[in-house]
């Protein structure tokens, strides 16, 4: 998927949420703290900041499951042997590619 369709898509889910809830653009704009301008680009181009998708999330929920869904994985082990070599290996704190 490209970036302008996730943009769309989530700009829709956004708009769709807004809407169960029984919102206009300008009872969100208000209750968030974004400006209606900036929400009415997001819900027509997908285009908005991450600060300002973060507080329209507070309100129409879903800023729980972003943070969950943006979590690293979890090794599993299957065996002592796979712990015991976890507990040797550290998460690095910087990549090395560019």
């Amino acid at each position: 998927m490209s970036t302008s369709k996730a943009q769309k898509k989530i700009a829709d889910h956004v708009r769709d949420r807004r809407l169960v809830l029984e919102l206009t653009q300008d009872g969100l704009s208000q209750r968030s703290g974004v400006p209606l301008a900036t929400l009415r680009k997001f819900e027509q181009k997908g285009i908005i900041s991450l600060e300002s998708l973060l507080k329209i999330l507070v309100v129409v929920g879903g800023l729980e499951d972003i943070i969950v869904a943006l979590e690293p994985d979890k090794p599993t082990f299957t065996s002592i042997d796979d712990v015991l070599k976890e507990e040797y290996t550290a998460y690095r704190k910087r990549g090395r590619r560019k």
